[in-house]
């Protein structure tokens, strides 16, 4: 099903992409503080002949392959494969010899697995003769906001570029498997903070001042239950808390308290009037309590929407590596990706790759105990380096296709 050459490639250097996945995972960084990280990667394809580019600010790197590599002039078919780099600030709690040697700090989200991933597909690519420039990104700081992406494509990484492919571990998903849609393959996501005061007082006196407390848990409780009656259900929106806090003691009602927590939309229209109906649900609830609000509420990245034309390209081509039967349509998640933003700007595709273990439950995204099969990386890297082979061959065929018509563009995509 793959390509001899890969399978041969894979034999020899396997063990390799499992031990950068290691590495990577053994030594994680938060977001805009990926360093040692960016500086492992570049080394390791300088080794293999490559030239690649640190970021403006060290974090972060990309590199090209194939013909025109390094050269801004010239003029071919461009695909570019994305990796994030960044970690969580989560403690990891696996009992395992790659455990996060970063106290407080643990690749809980996969992004260690990708960018092994792309590495694999990096080294890989660099030892073939290519039908056109590959374009590696090692992107920083997927977790945080402002976004590492949009810091990717200030630092040039989009420049001549057809169009950009990236995978995204996935826990429900077997290993060996590859999950796959076009159009929106998740949701918007934002960060949403309420602080709601007031003059504080005795536990014994509720009604002589405001009851913070249960201000704070009308919030808690009757915003998200609201949202459901004002927006369109088929919007998907959800907003959940992460953490509340408010007071110290059992006898005394506390002048302030917060809460915050996440909104995500599967709807791009509904994501554009999310801020200020949240503003004023809040509003709504706190202030016949007494409570006085503010809401700090920070949009964070659009739908990821994947082009379908991208889409088929990556849905055959781990097709012809994995087998049909190992490629399968997932829905839409919930989950916020900042490659969101690559796709603005060009065409494009995100995939989902299979980690979970035959067997055994999965293990969240998130959470201190993440981990995935290892089988999996293999799988990655004959996904990425098939899907950019096919890709670079789509685009070479068009490009034939257009030179060798006298008709219009205009007049050309109709004769298509």
């Amino acid at each position: 099903m793959s390509e001899d050459w890969l399978d041969r490639w894979l034999e020899s250097h396997g063990h390799e992409i499992v031990a950068a996945r290691r590495r990577l995972h053994a030594s994680p960084e938060l977001g805009y503080r990926e360093f040692l990280t960016t500086e492992y990667l570049a080394e390791r394809m300088a080794l293999a002949g490559l030239a690649p580019q640190v970021f403006p600010g060290g974090c972060g790197v990309m590199c090209d392959i194939g013909p025109g590599a390094g050269d801004p002039s010239w003029v071919g078919p461009t695909v570019a494969l994305r990796a994030d780099i960044d970690a969580l600030p989560l403690d990891d709690v696996k009992d395992v010899p790659y455990r996060s040697t970063v106290p407080g700090v643990c690749h809980a989200c996969g992004h260690d697995a990708h960018a092994a991933v792309v590495l694999g597909a990096a080294l890989a690519l660099a030892g073939v003769d290519l039908p056109g420039r590959v374009r590696i990104v090692f992107q920083p700081a997927e977790e945080t906001l402002p976004s590492g992406s949009l810091h990717a494509i200030e630092s040039g990484v989009l420049a001549g570029v057809d169009c950009i492919f990236a995978l995204h571990c996935d826990a429900r998903l077997e290993v060996g498997s590859f999950g796959i849609r076009p159009g929106p393959i998740t949701s918007a996501s934002d960060r949403v903070e309420v602080r709601l005061s007031g003059p504080g007082g005795h536990t014994s006196r509720p009604n002589l001042t405001v009851d913070l407390v249960y201000a704070l848990a009308k919030v808690v409780t009757d915003v998200p239950a609201l949202l459901s009656r004002r927006v369109d259900p088929r919007s998907g929106m959800s907003l959940v808390w992460g953490a509340i806090r408010a007071g110290s003691t059992a006898n005394a009602i506390p002048g302030s308290g917060s809460v915050i927590g996440t909104l995500r939309v599967l709807d791009p229209e509904s994501w554009q009037g999310a801020s200020e109906m949240v503003r004023r649900l809040v509003h709504d609830v706190a202030m016949p309590l007494g409570a006085v609000p503010e809401v700090d509420y920070t949009a964070g990245v659009p739908p990821v929407v994947n082009d379908p034309e991208a889409t088929d390209i990556m849905r055959k081509a781990a097709e012809a590596a994995l087998g049909r039967g190992r490629v399968v349509t997932v829905p839409q998640s919930l989950g916020g990706e900042d490659f969101a933003y690559y796709l603005d700007q060009v065409p494009g595709a995100l995939g989902r790759l299979g980690v979970q273990r035959p067997g055994e439950p999965p293990l969240d995204l998130h959470q201190p105990s993440f981990d995935i099969d290892e089988g999996a990386l293999e799988v990655g890297v004959r996904v990425m380096v098939s899907t950019a082979l096919a890709a670079l061959r789509a685009r070479a065929a068009d490009d034939a296709a257009r030179a060798g018509s006298d008709l219009p563009d205009s007049e050309l995509l109709q004769a298509e």
